[in-house]
């Protein structure tokens, strides 16, 4: 069974510095005409660093679409064309004020898939060494260690509510888990 829809003309309503929208017309598979609404971004990566004492670093600051502080894996933005795990080496760097030794790549996560087309790539990272912090000029952030465990129980409680975090916590969570069967 064919799924695929096809663009015919993409209408940008907005382009502006991290998303782009448009309104697109398209075609259905069965050959009828629709609107399509997406949000363009360039993407971005999550990182767990896990600690010797499996804990996980987190980062809380004020997210303003939600008006409220979040805690969250670090996580940024990723510039056009820009290596997704260097850019997750220097998040790392820049929200948390660690390196590590070594580091597992996830793969990706879609947030929203049903009008956004940003990619978020997961990766975790253990034998973290102290640098120094280096946020944006505009990020406020405070760094809290948690136990994994925690974690976990904070993701399936709901009090951990971002997505990216959510599926990053679990893997991470699970990696560790093998790891310690075998």
């Amino acid at each position: 069974m064919n799924l695929t829809e096809t663009t015919v003309n993409k209408n940008f309503v907005y382009k502006g510095r991290i998303i782009n929208v448009r309104c697109d017309d398209a075609m259905l598979p069965n050959g009828k005409p629709c609107t399509r609404e997406v949000v363009e971004h360039n993407g971005g990566v999550c990182i767990a660093p896990i600690t010797d004492e499996n804990e996980l670093i987190f980062v809380r600051q004020f997210r303003y679409p939600y008006m409220e502080e979040i805690l969250e894996l670090p996580a940024g933005k990723l510039e056009k064309g820009e290596d997704p795990f260097e850019a997750g080496k220097r998040e790392l760097e820049e929200e948390t004020g660690r390196v590590a030794e070594e580091y597992f790549d996830f793969g990706k996560f879609y947030p929203s898939p049903g009008y956004c087309g940003e990619i978020i790539h997961l990766y975790a990272a253990r034998g973290l060494k102290t640098t120094e912090m280096h946020p944006d000029e505009d990020e406020f952030l405070e760094v809290i260690k948690i136990p994994i465990a925690k974690a976990v129980d904070m993701v399936m409680s709901g009090e951990l509510r971002d997505g990216k975090t959510q599926a990053l916590v679990m893997r991470t969570a699970e990696m560790l888990r093998r790891a310690e069967a075998k």
